[in-house]
């Protein structure tokens, strides 16, 4: 998937990813979905953080954290959405 370069990507986030079972480029689907919503992110002390809700081309549904460094999206951590979130999404 040719992301434009928006995603930064390394080995520590990628392999935290893959052990979540989900693929990378899931997660740059569900950032660029245009139907994308909004959610609750957990923040630590020196890093904002945000979330978003979000499908892949597949129609996989999912909850990704991510924070900003300069002009890239670093994902952090991902995982399939709970019953809420997927309603939540469904209602947009």
């Amino acid at each position: 998937m040719d992301d434009g370069g928006w995603f930064e990507w390394d080995d520590a986030n990628e392999g935290h990813i893959w052990e979540h079972g989900i693929d990378p480029g899931e997660i740059e689907e569900a950032l660029l979905d245009p139907d994308r919503v909004g959610a609750d992110a957990y923040n630590v002390p020196h890093e904002r953080r945000d979330a978003a809700i979000g499908a892949t081309l597949a129609g996989r549904i999912l909850y990704v954290v991510f924070t900003m460094r300069g002009e890239k999206v670093r994902p952090v951590t991902a995982r399939d959405t709970d019953d809420g979130q997927k309603r939540r999404y469904r209602r947009r």
